[in-house]
């Protein structure tokens, strides 16, 4: 099997970017970026980011927000604060060097045991194993392993599997070539089993159940999550804040926002304790909603007139910033689509003029249509 699998993944195997390289670096954030993210969207990312960070020593020197402007549009962010962190440890504990140890991997943050596993066997040539969703469905149907994802009995299982099929010659050609047999030939639904370098050895397919292994994971209901937004302008400059370093959006630059139960009343309330005494919440501007792996968000839109205190709980810092300089930060992808219904619905200067009763403006901004973006 692993013959087979060696030989096939020589021939086949596609031409990607971080496949002609043996920097342990390069393959690192190649790896990382490559969770949850395909391939294709990746190629532009990982050479920019390269580009911009050619060493561990350069990335573990930038400030953070340098590198969440680069990951701007890659999503889950906390994979780029774990990078950055891990890179800061490699520089001060291992002479800017990753090591070529499973264990000391591990210990740094972001290395679970997949990313240890595939740099250690990639960029070191250990006998590392990997499991990912691809490796998972390619070994459960030829060993017919049974128990759907997430079941402890069959990780356990998978990953002994993983363990025996690497140990050998060229252990992350080995690797590389279960995965990319999970990508491309041995995919979710409709795999192309007479392709299968290895359909002589596939218990599923001698029993017929291709299509029943692996079963479905059976995924949680996503939580809902509702965040009052304020839209503050100075000129054409909207007030921006970056978050603290934990959490959804840890790091990232938006426009003030807080949490709130669901109402508009409760919005508005959030909105107020956030931005302080005098600032004066007016009317709706629109819904922005996106949909996440485990979150349904859903981002209530007002304008604000009257901060006077740009110092906000749970923000680093803050800035009026114009849409030129807001292209050059590290903003989420829910966020920009915020932001792009504020400067949809810009005000009148007659909308724009506080009153004096707290909560309500001298007129009424124009009604925005609702903007829905996923």
């Amino acid at each position: 099997m692993r013959s087979a699998l060696l030989s096939w993944y020589a021939h086949s195997r596609r031409d990607l970017p971080w496949r002609r390289t043996t920097d342990p670096y390069a393959i690192w954030v190649s790896e990382v970026m490559l969770q949850q993210t395909q391939v294709e969207r990746v190629k532009g990312y990982w050479a920019g980011f390269l580009e911009a960070f050619p060493t561990v020593e350069a990335l573990a020197s930038a400030e953070l927000p340098e590198v969440l402007t680069l990951w701007r549009g890659l999503g889950y962010y906390s994979r780029a604060r774990n990078l950055h962190r891990a890179a800061q440890r490699v520089v001060a504990e291992h002479r800017a060097s990753l090591p070529a140890d499973v264990e000391a991997l591990r210990a740094l943050p972001g290395f679970g045991r997949y990313t240890a596993g595939a740099v250690a066997s990639i960029a070191f040539g250990l006998p590392a194993p990997i499991v990912d969703g691809n490796v998972a469905r390619v070994l459960s149907r030829l060993f017919e392993v049974e128990g759907v994802p997430g079941d402890k009995a069959r990780e356990r299982r998978l990953w002994q599997l993983a363990t025996q099929l690497v140990a050998g010659p060229g252990p992350g050609d080995l690797n590389q070539a279960l995965m990319e047999l999970g990508a491309t030939v041995c995919v979710p639904t409709g795999p192309t089993c007479l392709l299968c370098p290895v359909r002589a050895h596939c218990g599923a397919l001698r029993a017929g159940r291709v299509d029943e292994l692996p079963p479905p994971r059976e995924r949680a209901p996503r939580k809902a999550m509702h965040l009052a937004v304020g839209v503050v302008r100075q000129g054409d400059r909207l007030l921006l804040a970056r978050r603290d370093e934990s959490g959804l959006f840890g790091g990232l630059w938006e426009l003030p926002s807080a949490l709130h139960a669901g109402s508009k009343r409760a919005a508005q309330k959030a909105l107020a304790a956030l931005l302080g005494p005098g600032a004066i919440i007016g009317a709706p501007l629109g819904v922005v909603e996106r949909t996440l792996t485990h979150r349904d968000l859903r981002f209530d839109v007002f304008q604000v007139d009257g901060v006077a205190d740009r110092r906000l709980t749970g923000y680093l810092e803050s800035t009026f910033a114009t849409k030129k300089k807001a292209d050059g930060l590290g903003i989420s992808s829910a966020m920009q689509a915020v932001l792009a219904l504020a400067a949809a619905t810009a005000p009148t200067p007659a909308a724009t003029t506080p009153s004096r009763r707290a909560g309500r403006p001298t007129s009424r901004p124009a009604r925005a249509p609702r903007r829905s973006a996923r």
